[in-house]
């Protein structure tokens, strides 16, 4: 099939899933996800194949950097130990067991331990597109675990496949050396890029150019990387999280709101066709298959999905156990959780597009030119651990998000109206100077100073009021020219406030996003106002 007649079924496809998806109420993914498989046994497509290296290239580095963009350095930092634990211990836990057992059904140890690697690392798009309506601590703890743990698996995966092609053993003190380097390297490769993007973007002021340099940021953090054999997955999570605390200060609105809308529409379009793709390999996969492998995949899968899914339950219901007794500082208390709201993060264990692209990217021959001991076997098992996860898991989320009763995030909405409110003071402090640059008459100063002093007592009424709803910015009265000049002129004030909150941890970087977002809207008003008033 063409090129372009597969990109416009890909997006027919999407479109349609979208809309069934939302008159069903269904998560997207799980529903472009059937759609695929249905799709790939139209003869016409039969013979589609996901080329791994679109995933592992294309795919993977511009998904993972929307994600850091967007994740919570604060809340990450808060989180840091049962992130830690779940992006590499659990992995690791995970990929030993799992090649075990498959070892146990016959498999070469690399081999087994290659698809333990490839079942361990949960799916980021996966868990942002299906695991939603948690409070923010447990969505943000899921979202930094699988855009981490794809490094861990990935590494242990390098080791497997090279030893199992080599037909060599695997040494655990290679394997260490080889794990620290490839973190170590990949973390210094992020930093180093992210602070670079962030230095050029100082002196770029056209949208176009630097939301340029936003789309190529991913592949240059994952380019040197992959180059120097270290987690490319790494060095784009660190190079979107340098990324998203130094860019609020020098990217301009005008393009935050292009490159937002950018990014939205293009990871919407890439998930959709990661899932579409994912889907389309169902008919390949079971056409693909001897009739005396099945009978082993059968048993394997169901082994395989017990184990993931297990494994991550008991990790999560014992290792919070084990850091009560190790650490008892009334902080660590105070975050404890119930094994009944600690269970959606168990459950949200979904596999996806790295794990199969990982299978698919097997070589078919060792190096003695001899066919890879079950690579269809690894693939047809990884297919069916994805589905199910996505599947069962996925349609059951919601229901043990229910179950659960997690209660909403506590200071989520005081920190929204912190935010509003000392952004709201940095205004009233800076109109005084700002009136005299713009030439403004007393009358509009004194006007806008009595304005905001209201709005400021309204937000502090509703945070003593412990009002759960963000005091939208109100329609004002821009009647003159130095009406909009002089608010033009202060929001610098008030979004310079509201990163200082940020930067001292005194609210979120999602709270600092959304406030952002409407500071920006506001900019664009005016200076759009300003526009029209001097033609």
């Amino acid at each position: 099939m063409e090129g372009l007649e597969l990109v416009v079924i890909i997006g027919l496809t999407i479109m349609v899933g979208g809309v069934i998806a939302r008159l069903l109420h269904i998560a997207p993914p799980l529903v472009l996800l059937a759609l695929g498989a249905a799709v790939g046994f139209i003869p016409a497509l039969e013979n589609v194949a996901l080329p791994p290296d679109v995933v592992l290239l294309l795919f993977l580095p511009a998904l993972l950097y929307w994600e850091s963009i967007n994740t919570s350095l604060r809340e990450i930092r808060n989180n840091i130990r049962v992130i830690s634990l779940a992006a590499i211990g659990l992995v690791l836990v995970t990929a030993l067991v799992v090649g075990v057992v498959a070892a146990a059904f016959g498999l070469p140890w690399p081999i087994a331990l290659a698809l333990g690697a490839i079942l361990a690392p949960t799916d980021a798009t996966a868990i942002s597109s299906v695991a939603g309506g948690l409070p923010r601590r447990s969505l943000t703890t899921l979202r930094a675990e699988s855009l981490i743990n794809d490094g861990t698996a990935l590494v242990l995966y390098g080791v497997a496949v090279t030893a199992a092609v080599a037909g060599s053993g695997i040494s655990l003190g290679s394997l260490t050396l080889e794990f620290v380097l490839s973190y170590a390297v990949a973390i210094a490769v992020g930093l180093a890029v992210g602070f670079i993007v962030v230095w050029v973007r100082r002196f770029l002021h056209e949208s176009p150019l630097e939301n340029t340099l936003s789309v190529l940021t991913p592949f240059l953090a994952f380019l040197p990387a992959e180059l120097l054999h270290v987690s490319g997955v790494v060095a784009v999570v660190v190079c979107g999280l340098v990324v998203s605390q130094g860019g609020p200060r020098w990217i301009s609105a005008r393009t935050r709101v292009q490159g937002f809308g950018f990014w939205e529409v293009a990871t919407y379009i890439l998930n959709g066709s990661l899932f579409v793709l994912i889907g389309l390999q169902f008919h390949l996969i079971v056409t693909g298959l001897d009739a005396d492998a099945w009978q082993l995949v059968g048993w394997l899968s169901a082994a395989a999905i017990v184990l993931v899914i297990g494994i991550r339950i008991a990790w999560f219901n014992t290792t919070p156990y084990i850091i009560r007794l190790l650490d008892r500082r009334p902080t660590q208390r105070a975050r404890r959780v119930t094994a009944r709201r600690r269970f959606p993060l168990a459950w949200a264990g979904f596999r996806g597009a790295v794990s199969l692209a990982a299978a698919l990217a097997l070589p078919l021959e060792t190096a003695a030119g001899e066919a890879l001991p079950g690579r269809d076997v690894l693939i047809a098992v990884t297919f069916a651990v994805i589905l199910f996860t996505l599947l069962v898991q996925g349609l059951t989320m919601p229901a043990v998000v229910r179950w659960a009763r997690l209660p909403p995030d506590p200071t989520e909405a005081y920190e929204n109206l912190l935010a509003e409110r000392v952004g709201l003071e940095a205004v009233v402090e800076a109109i005084p100077q700002a009136a005299v640059e713009v030439g403004a008459p007393d009358e509009v100063r004194d006007g806008m100073l009595t304005e905001y002093r209201e709005r400021i007592d309204r937000v502090r009424r509703s945070m003593d009021d412990e009002h759960e709803t963000i005091v939208e910015s109100e329609a004002e009265d821009d009647s003159t020219d130095y009406a909009s000049r002089l608010r033009l002129a202060v929001l610098p004030a008030k979004r310079a406030a509201i990163i200082r909150l940020r930067d001292d941890r005194r609210i979120d970087d999602t709270v600092l996003r959304r406030i952002q977002a409407r500071v920006d809207a506001e900019e664009l008003r005016l200076t759009a106002r300003s526009d029209q008033e001097e033609v």
